[in-house]
């Protein structure tokens, strides 16, 4: 009965008043329409922009794409997780269970990389606004699950595509 106790005790009572709270319905809907936005531009305007850059650009854009589908799906994940623990789909230990393959830290190119400035400006602006959703959902998992103490540990998954499945698959219930 010693400290750990308390501070599980805590954590489940702080993840509970976070995710209820006004603040997470803004993250939530602010993170699912940048998923759709970003998804909507790759299949339609990026697509045909990609068609006329030089290539270093175009390899660069090729890139980006990777990092800011996969910064989202990262983001759309904990997102989902959180809102499945508040409607009672999901226990705090499954939550803890799954969140754990749950990556927020994916970077993104240096706006001084070559071919960065021919990239279409609204791909830019969709790129810094998944940054700073990302580090805004980052700040509040290690709020709720570290009271802002401890440093999230970086780490690599083995098959990550898998894991995104697998964590989707739970958060909605299907396996």
């Amino acid at each position: 009965m010693g400290e750990h106790e308390f501070r599980a005790d805590n954590t489940i009572r702080l993840a509970d008043r976070m995710v209820r709270s006004e603040g997470f319905n803004l993250l939530y809907d602010e993170g699912m329409n940048l998923v759709e936005e970003a998804a909507a531009y790759l299949d339609g305007e990026g697509r045909e922009a990609a068609r006329s850059m030089s290539r270093t650009a175009a390899t660069l854009y090729a890139a980006e794409s990777m990092r800011l589908t996969t910064r989202l799906m990262q983001v759309a994940s904990w997102l989902l997780l959180q809102r499945a623990s508040r409607s009672g789909e999901m226990t705090l230990e499954q939550v803890l269970s799954e969140k754990a393959k749950v990556r927020l830290d994916t970077d993104s190119a240096p706006e001084s990389a070559a071919g960065w400035e021919d990239i279409p400006e609204d791909y830019r602006g969709i790129v810094h606004r998944s940054l700073r959703l990302q580090a805004r959902v980052r700040q509040m998992d290690d709020e709720i699950y570290s009271g802002g103490r401890t440093p999230r540990p970086s780490f690599l998954t083995p098959n990550p595509v898998s894991d995104q499945i697998s964590l989707l698959a739970t958060a909605f219930g299907h396996r």
